[in-house]
């Protein structure tokens, strides 16, 4: 399934890098967040390439893009790439939701709602959450800290 929506292998290396060098709010959103299905029992892949971009976060059951904004998102020329991506992602069907470093790393628990009340309205199937995904929750935070 290498070829889902548009994958890139000449990104692939670079797609590793990013991973290797995340920021710190990507590092908090992956281990509070998303990774090993803990939000609602979806599973997320992290710097995924699509085309010619790298997507922070994708889940494919869902279609969605999670992207997490610094601060050179504030530049002119950043968002004008921010916007062409956009676009390119949605026109493969892709739901895209962008948060902001500032959010994930002082409000993780208004982005968490955000991105669960998303997937309630979107989701092709029912919540697949339960005590499994919660009790996971902790583990996971001792291995990412």
């Amino acid at each position: 399934m290498e070829n889902y929506f548009n994958y890139n292998k000449r990104l692939k290396t670079f797609a590793r890098q990013n991973r290797n060098s995340s920021t710190k709010s990507e590092i908090r959103i992956w281990c509070e967040l998303l990774r090993n299905k803990q939000l609602m029992g979806y599973s997320f892949l992290r710097q995924r390439p699509i085309g010619p971009f790298i997507a922070d976060f994708f889940c494919k059951e869902l279609n969605l893009v999670i992207e997490v904004d610094g601060y050179t998102h504030t530049l002119e020329e950043v968002q004008l790439k921010d916007k062409t991506k956009t676009a390119y992602l949605l026109e493969l069907g892709l739901s895209v939701l962008r948060f902001t470093d500032d959010e994930v790393m002082h409000d993780i628990e208004n982005v968490r709602r955000s991105i669960e009340l998303w997937i309630e309205k979107h989701s092709p199937t029912p919540f697949k959450g339960g005590q499994e995904v919660q009790r996971s929750k902790l583990i996971t935070r001792l291995k990412c800290f």
